[in-house]
């Protein structure tokens, strides 16, 4: 059975450049590079607004939307970032959005 894809490819016009990090180190301690590429997406900004006692902060969130799995090396994506239009953005959570019989619909990165 073909499930209908949830994240139409023609809507992915924001070109991005996509870095996710592995689940080791290398030599120097720095993050793996699991895989590089430069993609085109779906992209959502926001900004949400946390109060603190002393000050209020705006923290600048989004996400980018992929039709289909964007690294099907990776089982989890748990770390990296991207970079669109021109500013670079940590990933805080990566989802792949699995069909009923496991293939992946699209794959989800919020940043902040």
């Amino acid at each position: 059975m073909k499930y209908p894809s949830l994240v139409r490819p023609h809507f992915c016009q924001t070109p991005v450049t996509v870095v996710l990090y592995g689940e080791g180190l290398s030599e120097d301690g720095a993050p793996e590079i699991a895989f590089e590429s430069e993609l085109l997406c779906n992209w959502q900004d926001g900004a949400k607004t946390v109060l603190t006692d002393k000050q209020k902060r705006v923290d600048i969130v989004g996400a980018a939307l992929f039709n289909g799995d964007i690294c099907p090396d990776l089982a989890v994506i748990s770390g990296g970032y991207v970079e669109a239009f021109g500013v670079r953005r940590t990933i805080a959570k990566g989802r792949k959005a699995r069909n009923p019989d496991g293939t992946v619909n699209y794959t989800e990165l919020d940043v902040m």
